[in-house]
């Protein structure tokens, strides 16, 4: 339980981090806009962390649902991390920075689908 707690808080660090990093590279606007949405997914999944202290599997859960909304925003920004590979700098590095979010809530999705998969298989194996 430990390790996914602790994929909770570091993906939430990283979301959070990302969205500092943003404000400081990007121009005033677009910047407050990353930081804006970062620090929402990302106080969002630190919510569930500290939820899942209490009530562990109502905060692990919580944290999945945001990273697959984190995820889904993510898949969207594809195409602008695309042209941003192919030398089209127009909106700077947010496209890498997009991406990075989108590749900590996919980190984390996993991690909770693991979790949740493992304790399935406990509570089969418990019943029999």
């Amino acid at each position: 339980m430990k390790a996914i707690r602790v994929a909770i808080f570091l993906a939430a660090a990283a979301v959070i981090g990302l969205g500092f990093l943003g404000l400081n590279v990007l121009e005033k606007d677009p910047g407050m806009a990353f930081l804006l949405g970062s620090l929402t997914l990302g106080g969002g999944i630190l919510i569930s962390g500290l939820f899942s202290l209490k009530m562990p599997w109502h905060g692990i859960i919580a944290a999945g649902v945001l990273a697959l909304l984190g995820f889904g925003r993510g898949v969207l920004n594809i195409p602008g991390f695309a042209e941003f590979l192919s030398g089209n700098r127009d909106r700077g590095i947010a496209p890498v920075l997009e991406a990075g979010v989108a590749l900590a809530c996919v980190f984390l999705l996993l991690a909770v689908h693991r979790r949740w998969s493992r304790e399935r298989l406990r509570r089969v194996m418990e019943e029999e």
